[in-house]
């Protein structure tokens, strides 16, 4: 089994040490996928979603989102992030709108947490934005999809 980096000797939880890591290029893309009926989708693509534009709102909760990381997530350590974007793809089968964040930065840990998060919110604001038209939203299939640099090199999901 893995020795788990955030639990020390005597199993207390502990902020990992990377002061000795050396400063890499990373970069993270995550995903995560709201599902809808079509006639709430077409609220979003109609621009007449009674509370404004879903997916301006929903961008800039994502990219505040990733900067604000550490302070939601005990143990992560809070970056000077470089890069955040966040894109939206409707669809039609399944109904809903996919959500992709990319997160990057100069530094000694990734950004993994950050591009999750980012995705998690702006799916969340997006349930938000529409649960007047529709409360059985689901958000779904949250995952990492990508990460580079660091120690562990480079990583991508399957499929």
């Amino acid at each position: 089994m893995t020795k788990l980096t955030h639990i020390d000797e005597a199993g207390a939880a502990r902020m990992v040490d990377v002061s000795e890591k050396q400063t890499t290029s990373r970069t993270a893309v995550a995903e995560g996928f709201v599902a809808m009926r079509a006639d709430t989708l077409a609220l979003v693509t109609a621009g007449e979603a009674k509370k404004g534009d879903v997916l301006a709102a929903a961008r800039i909760a994502g990219i505040m989102a990733a900067k604000k990381t550490s302070e939601l997530i005990p143990l992560c350590h809070p970056l000077a992030i470089t890069k955040a974007t966040v894109a939206f793809e409707t669809c039609t089968a399944p109904t809903g709108i996919r959500v992709t964040a990319e997160v990057r930065v100069a530094g000694q840990t990734g950004v993994e947490m950050e591009a999750l998060t980012a995705v998690s919110v702006a799916c969340l604001t997006i349930y938000d934005m529409l649960k007047a038209a529709e409360k059985g939203m689901t958000i779904e299939c949250v995952r990492l999809v990508t990460k580079t640099g660091g120690k562990s090199g480079d990583w991508r999901a399957d499929g």
